[in-house]
Order: C-alpha cells, then structure tokens, then sequence
C-alpha cells in the first residue's frame, strides 16, 4: 500500500512540475481591460452581463485547451502554421491584423499599469506608461535569459496578486445570490450594453494569447514521442483547467463586486473605481484593488510582449531584439496618453477590436485542430471541433451585431 501511494505521489509531484504554460496564457484573462471592462459593466448594469463573463470563459477554456494540443502534437506554433500554409502577401496581410491586436492589447495593459501607478503614487500617467513599460521590459528578459520555467514563476506569482487583490472586496460585501442566478440569464439591454458585452468578450477570449500558447507547449516539453503525448494531453487539460479556473473566477469576482458594491455610482474610469471602492468598503480594499491592478499590467504586458515576438517569428520567419520588439508595441500607447485621450475610454475600446480580432486567431485554429491528417497522432474529438465551430460562430455574431447597431446609432 505504501509503495503504491508512494508511487501516486511522485506521479502528482512529476506531473504538478508540467503546469504552468496556461497559468502565463491566463493572465491575458484578468488584464486592466478586463477590469476596465467588469467594473464598468457592473456599475452601470449590475449583474446583467454575468453570463457574458461565464460563456465567455468556456469558450476560452476550450480554445486555450485546442491551441495547447496543436502546439503540442505538431510542435509548432499557430502562427508557423499559417505562415507556412499561405503565400507571402497573405501572411503579411495576417500579421499586420494580429499586430495591430497586439498593439491594442498593449494599449490596454500599459495604461492599467499607468493608471494603478498614479494611484498608488500619484504618478504622472505618462510617466507611469512610461515605468510599466520598462518593468514589463525586464521581464522579457528574464524569459529571454534566463527561460521560460523562471518567466512562468514570476507570472504564476503576480497572478496570485491579482487573485488576491481584485477578490479581496467579496469578503467585505458578497454579492446578492438571488441576482447572481438571474445575471446567467442571456439578455442584453441596447447598444451600449452590447458593446460592453463584446469589449468583456474580447477581454476574456484573447487572440494573442491563443497564438501563443501553442508556443508555450512547445517550448516547454519541446518534440513529444507518440507515447509521452497522451499523458502530457492530459496534463495540458489539467493545466487550462485550473489556469481558466482562476482566471474565471477573478472575472467574475470582479463584475459581482461592482454590481454589489458600485452599482449606481457614476464609474466612469479605473480611478473612479478606486475612488467608489474606498467610499463604499474602505481604503485597504482600494489599496489592494490598486495593487492587483498593477501587478495587472505588468504581468499582461509582459505576456503580451512576448505573444507578439512569437507571432512576427512565425509569420515573417524572423526574430528581431527584444528591445525593438517592445517598442513596436508600446510606443503607440505612450503616444496616445502624451496626447490625453481618456485612458479608460481607450481601455474598453481596445477590447473591442481584441474582439475583432478573435475570428482570425479562431478560424485557422480550429481549422488545425480538425485535420486529422496534421494531428495524426491524436486526432481531436468530432464533437470539440463542433462544439469549436459554434463559438467561432458566437463571436462572429456578436461582433456584426455591435456593427449594426452602432450603425443603426448613426443614422
């Protein structure tokens, strides 16, 4: 008996050190726009979009888990799958659209980071745009150096901050569990709570992070034999479950505490937020909402930089410094604060051409994942693949419905 614990628990002990590329993909999942995002959409609407935040995350699940098992059978990324399977003017036509979501992602975590500085410091937010980006900086270089086992550390660490922070604010006031059934009924309440309900959907289903995990993968277990790929396929299920997990719950702790705790207030902003939250449950909860927003941002933008590298490497088959590679990104988000665009205006909108983005990252993924000719030596499930098929489908017609009815605004 002892023998055969004694074997289980260094099967769990081996298979715990094989988590961790989901944890890094995860944070994508509670970046500032999510914030910018949750808060505002339960201070303005209580729980309405709580079954936003719920399907969204699913969907996200299921697309991590598919972008992971390609990576990790093909031993390729998604990007060098594209790249290799279209011709040149294509592929640079794909990658201008998959840089411009990466500069909209950076847009969103730089700001974050910006904003929690200036509130914890009262730091100009240019010059805190400015501190975050060479923090985030610094930490691409530890993956660059010192490999991806020590960058998932530091991230898997600064995700436990963000949990920690952004949830603290449930134990002081719960949510209603009357109102928080009703929030999963689907429904919507015109445009403007449509275009907040595509903002949360490009906030929680984020393509960069979709091209990059199946990189991770791959990187971090490198070729795969025929008989060491079902266990680690299994593992990579574990791993996305309990990254998605995490990341779903702060989502969703995040929404729930704006509608009990903000809901009616005038939250125009990620300051306003703090400001609302201090008021109502004290300033410890708005010090480690501030916290957790800057761990937020560096962590985000960091795994940003680093999807972004991935995504250029696989589509224009080259690897640039990653000084060069930062600034690519980062420059246009500092310009827009120089210039003094609302930062949270800029938050949310960021989040909607993330969501337009979503379909590109999407379809050629799924596509992938359904060729049973390139996953050969684990062909994906009929169902998974139809089941993937009715989000791409989902996103598709959210993003036409917000365009026709912003058009329908216009005229």
């Amino acid at each position: 008996m002892s023998t055969t614990l004694l074997g289980r628990g260094r099967a769990l002990l081996y298979r715990s050190r094989l988590l961790g590329p989901a944890f890094v993909a995860a944070v994508a999942y509670v970046d500032p726009g999510n914030v910018a995002t949750n808060t505002t959409a339960g201070a303005a609407y209580g729980y309405l979009l709580l079954w936003v935040l719920v399907g969204a995350t699913l969907m996200a699940g299921l697309v991590q888990y598919l972008s992971a098992k390609v990576g990790l059978v093909t031993g390729r990324s998604l990007p060098e799958l594209v790249g290799s399977r279209t011709r040149t003017g294509s592929r640079v036509a794909y990658w201008l659209q998959a840089e411009l979501v990466a500069v909209a992602t950076d847009l969103a975590e730089i700001i974050g980071g910006a904003v929690a500085l200036r509130l914890l410091f009262d730091l100009p937010v240019i010059v805190g745009a400015l501190i975050t980006t060479a923090v985030s900086t610094s930490l691409l270089v530890i993956q660059d150096r010192s490999g991806q086992r020590d960058f998932e550390r530091v991230i898997s660490g600064l995700l436990a901050v963000v949990t920690l922070g952004f949830l603290a604010g449930l134990l002081v006031d719960p949510p209603d569990p009357a109102a928080t059934l009703d929030g999963l009924r689907p429904r919507l309440q015109g445009t403007e709570s449509a275009r907040l309900a595509v903002g949360m959907l490009g906030a929680t289903v984020m393509p960069h992070v979709v091209y990059l995990h199946s990189a991770l993968v791959r990187d971090r277990h490198g070729p795969v034999s025929r008989d060491r790929l079902g266990p680690l396929i299994r593992t990579t299920r574990v791993d996305v479950g309990l990254a998605m997990g995490v990341a779903g719950a702060v989502n969703l702790g995040m929404l729930l505490l704006a509608a009990s705790a903000l809901f009616g207030r005038d939250v125009g902003g990620l300051e306003d937020a703090h400001r609302a939250l201090g008021d109502e449950l004290g300033s410890v909860i708005a010090m480690l909402f501030a916290v957790a927003l800057l761990a937020s941002g560096l962590a985000s933008t960091s795994v940003g930089g680093y999807a972004g590298a991935v995504i250029m490497g696989g589509l224009l088959r080259r690897r640039i410094p990653i000084l060069l590679r930062r600034l690519l990104t980062a420059v246009p988000a500092v310009i827009l604060l120089g210039i003094g665009w609302d930062p949270t205006q800029m938050l949310i909108w960021s989040q909607v051409v993330l969501s337009f983005g979503i379909p590109f990252a999407l379809v050629p993924l799924v596509r992938f994942a359904q060729d049973r000719t390139l996953l050969a030596a684990a062909p994906t499930h009929r169902l998974t693949i139809m089941v993937a098929w009715v989000v791409v489908g989902l996103v598709v017609a959210l993003n036409a419905g917000l365009l026709a009815g912003v058009v329908y605004e216009r005229l």
